[in-house]
């Protein structure tokens, strides 16, 4: 199989698992709540993300780290919004 075919493989499972945060996104969003969602998850979710975008770039891997830069924003969205909106 070739490296093209190989990134291409990876793009598509980078458009699934990154687009799997936006339904929680635009939820926390539209209701501005924030009560069940778990911090402590989105912590973890945020430093695995770092690190996958590290070694993204460390074996240059378009697909990778399109992906982690895409899901960390929406994973950063979500904490920031969750810190915000306390209460809620």
């Amino acid at each position: 199989m070739s490296d093209i075919n190989i990134e291409l493989i990876g793009l598509i499972a980078a458009v699934f698992t990154t687009s799997s945060f936006f339904p929680q996104v635009i939820k926390i969003w539209r209701t501005k709540q924030t009560k069940d969602i778990s911090t402590t998850m989105y912590i973890a979710m945020m430093i695995g993300t770092c690190f996958w975008l590290t070694y993204g770039i460390l074996i240059n891997s378009f697909a990778i780290i399109v992906a982690n830069i895409v899901s960390g924003l929406l994973v950063l969205f979500v904490l920031i919004f969750k810190l915000v909106n306390r209460k809620s």
